[in-house]
């Protein structure tokens, strides 16, 4: 994030701020609570802008921000002895739900692995397509190809990140069945 730009500050706000709320009232099963926990880790983000590493990922500072504030709160709710039967559950399912959200990080790595493996017009074809939500009547005319040629290089490219992804099939269905559960 640029120091001081309060556009970009903004952008990763709107981006971002539902799905964090999301992401930590799921587990707490507290929206109010889930609100102020995202927020203060933005007033947080705002007022350590400057101390932030230019290459930090903002958007994996923020779920790891929001994983930690949200066990940091459960924990203190254990120290002061209010934990009840209902919380502690309810940490479990976090730490289930933060462990199945770095795996889903990782297999976005896996596939982000098998796009960077292939050819380069290929590569660009599909991320326009993916990444840029671009139609391939558009990327053909944005690259000066026939629309033909896009969606035959879109195909080679999910055969070839199918073929890449072969070896890690078991771990994806186990994935695919504990978010089903």
């Amino acid at each position: 994030m640029i120091e001081g730009d309060e556009d970009a500050f903004k952008y990763f706000f709107d981006t971002y701020y539902d799905d964090l709320c999301n992401f930590v009232n799921s587990y707490l099963r507290d929206q109010t609570l889930s609100e102020d926990i995202v927020q203060s880790i933005f007033i947080y983000l705002w007022e350590k802008k400057e101390s932030l590493p230019s290459d930090c990922s903002v958007k994996s500072y923020l779920y790891a921000a929001s994983k930690n504030k949200s066990l940091n709160y459960l924990r203190n709710l254990k120290n002061q002895n209010r934990i009840t039967g209902e919380i502690m559950p309810r940490a479990e399912l976090f730490s289930e739900a933060a462990d199945r959200f770095l795996e889903f990080e990782e297999l976005k790595k896996i596939i982000g692995n098998a796009v960077d493996e292939l050819p380069a017009q290929c590569k660009t074809i599909y991320r326009l397509s993916r990444d840029a939500g671009m139609t391939n009547r558009e990327i053909a005319e944005e690259l000066g190809i026939s629309s033909k040629t896009v969606e035959n290089q879109i195909t080679i490219a999910i055969k070839k990140i199918k073929d890449f992804l072969h070896p890690y099939y078991d771990q994806i269905f186990i994935l695919f069945l504990s978010n089903l559960l």
